[in-house]
C-alpha cells in the first residue's frame, strides 16, 4: 500500500510538471501538499474519482497583461503584470499583489495555490488568488510608484471586485501602493467599494491589518508551545527579514517576554546579544518603511553586530521565525538549527524552507514546525475581517480585531492538531494544515458538481 501511494504521488507530480514546464516554485508548493493529500484520499474514492486535487492545482484562470508607465525622466517603461485566480469554491478570490523583480508566473501560481489552503484554514469565506508585477519600487520616486500603480490598476480593474476578487498588499506593496491602487480603481469604476484590503483607516481599512501576519505567527507559536505545556517567555528567538511581518513578529514576541536576537534584509543581518527592545524595533520600522534604509544602519545606531551577506540560522536560538522570502532555509541550515537546539519553527514567509529543510525538521522529533499556510494566515484573516467591516459599513476597534485574530489562529492550530496528530501525541502540523485546508475546499467543489 505504501508503494502504491508513492507511485500515485510520483505519477501525479509527473502530470503537474508536464502541464506546467519550468515552474519550479509551483511544482514545489504542489508537492508539499500532495505528499499529505494523496495518502489521505487513497481510501476516499469520491475525491479521487472526481480528481479534486488535480482540479485544485489547475488555476481557474491566469491573467497576464502589459503595464506601460512613464518615469520621472519622461521615458516609457514596460513591465508585465499578472493575476492568478486559483480557486473560488468557498468565496471570492483573495490574495496579495507583489511588486518585485522576481515576480513571474511560477512564483504567483505557487503563492495562489498556497493561498487557497491558507484562506480555507481561517474559516472565512475566501478563495485563493495572487497577483503582481516584475516592477521594483525600490529607488523609485513616489510619483513614479503612483504612475505605475495607476497603469497596473487600469489593466487589472476589469477582473476584480468585492464579490469577485479582492487583492491586498504583499512584498513591495504597502500602504502607499494600496492607496494609489484603490484611488485608481475608484476613479475607473465610479464606486467606493471594498475591492482592496490593507487600506488606510481613513478609507475603509482595518485596525491590526499591518501587524496581523507577524502577530499571527507569534500566536501560532504560542499555540504550539501551549499544546506541549511550554511558553514563549524567556526563549531566544531568531527572526529573518525586517519588513512588516518580521518587525511586528518581533514586537509581539518582546511583549510576550521573548528575547529577539536577530533581524535581517537582503544585505545581511544584525545580532542583538541582549535582545532587541521595543524602542529599537520601532526605530527599525521607521528605517524600513519611511526612510527605506538597510538593516546595517541599525547596527551602527545601536552597536549591534552586523554580518554582511549572512542569514540568522547559524545563531543558536530556540524559536525560529523565517519571515523574509521563499526557500531561505536550506537543508544544511536546517541541520544547524536542529543541532543548535531549535525547539520550534513558525513560518512567517511563504514557503521559506526548501524540501530538504522540511525533511530535516520533520525527522527531528523534538522540533515543532508550523507551515506558512497555517502560521502566516493572520494577514489574510484580518483582510477577511476588513472585507466584513467594509460590507457592514463599520469599523471594529483594535482590541476587537486582535481578539478575533487570536480566535482564528487558535482555530487554525486546533484544526492542525485534529488532522495532524500521530501516535505518541506528536503533531505533524504540515499534514494537519494540508488536510484541514483541503477538505473544506474539496467538499465545496464536490457540492457544485463537475465544473
Amino acid at each position: 500500500m505504501v508503494v502504491d501511494k508513492a507511485e500515485d504521488l510520483e505519477k501525479f507530480m509527473e502530470g503537474v510538471v508536464a502541464r506546467n514546464p519550468g515552474e519550479t516554485e509551483f511544482h514545489q508548493a504542489v508537492h508539499e501538499v500532495a505528499m499529505d493529500i494523496i495518502p489521505y484520499i487513497a481510501d476516499k474514492p469520491l475525491y479521487k474519482d472526481l480528481r479534486i486535487l488535480e482540479r485544485m492545482t489547475e488555476p481557474d484562470r491566469v491573467i497576464s497583461f502589459r503595464v506601460v508607465w512613464e518615469d520621472d525622466k519622461g521615458e516609457l517603461r514596460v513591465n508585465r503584470g499578472f493575476r492568478v485566480q486559483q480557486n473560488n469554491a468557498i468565496g471570492p478570490y483573495k490574495g496579495g499583489i507583489r511588486f518585485h523583480p522576481s515576480v513571474n508566473q511560477s512564483v504567483l501560481k505557487f503563492l495562489a495555490f498556497e493561498q487557497v489552503f491558507k484562506n480555507s484554514l481561517t474559516g472565512l469565506p475566501m478563495g485563493g488568488g495572487k497577483g503582481g508585477a516584475n516592477f521594483d519600487p525600490k529607488g523609485r520616486s513616489d510619483r513614479e510608484v503612483m504612475r505605475f500603480c495607476q497603469s497596473f490598476m487600469t489593466q487589472l480593474h476589469r477582473y476584480i471586485g468585492p464579490d469577485t476578487d479582492v487583492p491586498a498588499g504583499d512584498i513591495g506593496v504597502g500602504s502607499r501602493e494600496v492607496g494609489y491602487l484603490f484611488g485608481q480603481y475608484k476613479r475607473l469604476v465610479n464606486r467606493f467599494e471594498g475591492v482592496l484590503t490593507g487600506k488606510a483607516l481613513e478609507f475603509g481599512g482595518s485596525h491590526v491589518r499591518t501587524e496581523a501576519t507577524g502577530y499571527g505567527a507569534v500566536y501560532m507559536m504560542e499555540g504550539m508551545l501551549a499544546h506541549h505545556g511550554e511558553h514563549i517567555e524567556g526563549r531566544n528567538c531568531l527572526i529573518s527579514g525586517s519588513g512588516n511581518v518580521a518587525t511586528y513578529c518581533a514586537e509581539k514576541l518582546i511583549a510576550m517576554g521573548g528575547k529577539v536576537l536577530t533581524l535581517s534584509d537582503s544585505s545581511g543581518m544584525i545580532v542583538a546579544k541582549d535582545g532587541l527592545t521595543q524602542d529599537q524595533v520601532e526605530w527599525i520600522k521607521d528605517l524600513k518603511t519611511r526612510r527605506r534604509g538597510r538593516i546595517s544602519e541599525a547596527a551602527k545606531e545601536f552597536g549591534f553586530k552586523y554580518h554582511k551577506g549572512k542569514k540568522p540560522w547559524a545563531i543558536p536560538g530556540e524559536l525560529v521565525f523565517p519571515c523574509a522570502t521563499q526557500n531561505e532555509i536550506d537543508g544544511e541550515e536546517a541541520r544547524l538549527l536542529v543541532k543548535n537546539g531549535a525547539r520550534a519553527v513558525c513560518e512567517g514567509a511563504n514557503m521559506p524552507a526548501t524540501p530538504e529543510a522540511i525533511a530535516v525538521f520533520g525527522a527531528a522529533k523534538s522540533l515543532l514546525h508550523a507551515p506558512a499556510k497555517a502560521a502566516n494566515a493572520g494577514g489574510v484573516a484580518v483582510s477577511g475581517l476588513e472585507m466584513s467591516q467594509n460590507s457592514l459599513r463599520l469599523q471594529w476597534t483594535e482590541a476587537e480585531v486582535d481578539a478575533r485574530l487570536r480566535e482564528i489562529v487558535k482555530s487554525i492550530h486546533d484544526e492542525c492538531v485534529e488532522f495532524g496528530t500521530r501516535k505518541g501525541n506528536h503533531v505533524d502540523y504540515f499534514k494537519g494544515a494540508n488536510i484541514a485546508g483541503f477538505t473544506k475546499v474539496a467538499d465545496a467543489m464536490l457540492a457544485y458538481g463537475v465544473m
